[in-house]
């Protein structure tokens, strides 16, 4: 499956939005090949769309990557032996290889204007046929082609499909695929304003950067052929291909900007994590694992590419992203959590700025078990922040009215012990069962008081979080 060369596999976005899952897979399933491999991963950046160029200088991205834990040995403010690594910067080496195939007779001028190639299509289709160029401005004679030079008529480089040959390319997803070249047509390898088009920009920058094993998406399967056809036009090695499924929404729609999550920025301002992120769409690829929550260099050592997930579509759950982050949520250090937090809280709650450290560790742990994302955070601290209001009537709607009077009299009792809280519950639970309440409407009682939800931590750790000066005026409002 691998090349005795050295592995070498990219990553090339187009800086012309935001990342989404479907760059991001692609751009982890190839740093998991090379870590697995021990080969090199690159990050080039294709922006020769530069009215829509969005990030120009591919700083979100490798921000992005870097956030994912993704980082790259030869790309943008790195460098490397291949440089430079933006496209638009590549024009010399797209012209030098176009000269070549040229010299060659490889490549012809097409002058067809986009209006009469249309029409070609439109009869081929009418006439049953399947609608290929038809080689007319391969048939010019040298005087016809001197009288459209002459006139600066506007044309394409057109690369002559060998035709009567047939291409094999390996895809670890798929193994051989065989392509019967006459089914394909001569393609343009430029544009009319003489700029060059992606598939052939695409093809010198591998070939030119060494790229060994090409793993991409399944959309670019299409131009597999084309770029096969002109490695044989340069009697270079073909690289080994994967061609990933596509990721779709639980309807089995491509995903799109419509679905949440489709963008990184949306999952990163929802809070979640990096670590959930690229476990989960390694797990929707990759075959079976030892376990679900995984760390990348586990990823990296279990992911079986001979397995691989070669099905057209993937359906995106997020619900399935969403138990994951929990549980990476639930593994992250004390220190760590607060770190990745603290942001969330400090958007809604400013004042969390001025509270130590230590004590907002404490929280988060006090109140992790009910974080699914990290903006959760901020709603389940809450209560540290703003106190109860109204707390009777609260009670009043789960506890009766005549067990009330009895409760708050055995928590009365009781508030000497709140600076030993296991001590004070222990003295709270044995009073209840004394009194006859139900243990349900005790706690229910005290969690209210202290919290203004019925539910949460548990209530010995929210009194020691609370301390127990706060604890204590929390519950005289009761008394």
């Amino acid at each position: 499956m691998t090349s005795p060369r050295s592995i070498r596999v990219r990553f090339a976005p187009a800086p012309t939005g935001m990342m989404h899952l479907g760059n991001v897979r692609t751009a982890l399933i190839n740093y998991l090949f090379a870590q697995q491999k021990h080969g090199t991963f690159i990050v080039r950046i294709e922006d020769t769309d530069q009215q829509r160029n969005y990030d120009p200088k591919a700083e979100k991205i490798v921000d992005d990557l870097l956030w994912l834990g993704l980082d790259f040995e030869e790309g943008p403010f790195k460098g490397g032996h291949y440089e430079p690594y933006f496209q638009s910067q590549r024009e010399h080496l797209y012209r030098e290889k176009l000269t070549v195939l040229e010299h060659k007779g490889m490549i012809y001028r097409c002058f067809c204007t986009p209006e009469e190639l249309e029409k070609k299509r439109v009869r081929q289709i009418a006439l049953k046929l399947p609608p290929r160029y038809d080689r007319t401005c391969a048939k010019l004679t040298p005087e016809q082609l001197s009288a459209k030079l002459d006139a600066s008529m506007p044309f394409v480089w057109r690369f002559k499909m060998p035709q009567d040959t047939q291409l094999t390319i390996h895809d670890i997803a798929r193994g051989d695929i065989t392509f019967d070249m006459q089914h394909f047509s001569d393609f343009p390898l430029t544009r009319a304003d003489g700029s060059f088009t992606f598939i052939f920009a695409n093809f010198v920058d591998d070939l030119t950067m060494v790229i060994t094993h090409v793993i991409r998406g399944e959309d670019h399967l299409t131009n597999t052929a084309n770029q096969a056809a002109l490695y044989q036009a340069f009697d270079a090695t073909i690289p080994v291909f994967c061609h990933l499924p596509i990721i779709c929404n639980a309807q089995g729609v491509k995903l799109s900007k419509r679905d949440f999550g489709f963008s990184l920025h949306d999952l990163r301002t929802a809070g979640f994590l990096p670590e959930a992120i690229d476990n989960y769409l390694a797990l929707i690829g990759g075959g079976t694992f030892s376990s679900e929550i995984m760390t990348l260099e586990t990823l990296a050592q279990e992911f079986n590419f001979d397995t691989m997930n070669s099905t057209g579509h993937i359906r995106y759950d997020v619900e399935k992203l969403r138990w994951l982050n929990h549980k990476w949520i639930d593994r992250l250090e004390p220190r760590a959590l607060y770190d990745r937090a603290i942001g969330f809280i400090t958007s809604q709650f400013p004042q969390a700025a001025d509270v130590d450290a230590p004590t907002m560790i404490n929280l988060l742990q006090v109140i992790k078990s009910d974080m699914v994302t990290l903006a959760d955070a901020s709603a389940a601290v809450a209560f540290f922040f703003n106190e109860p209001q109204n707390v009777n009537d609260l009670v009043a709607q789960h506890v009766t009215p005549a067990t009330i009077s009895t409760i708050t009299g055995l928590i009365a009792q009781s508030l000497d012990l709140l600076d030993t809280p296991e001590e004070f519950m222990n003295r709270v639970k044995a009073a209840a069962k004394t009194a006859g309440i139900p243990m349900k409407d005790i706690f229910t009682t005290l969690r209210l008081a202290l919290t203004g939800q019925s539910h949460g931590p548990a209530l010995h750790a929210i009194i020691t979080v609370l301390g127990s000066t706060a604890s204590r005026k929390r519950l005289e409002q009761l008394v």
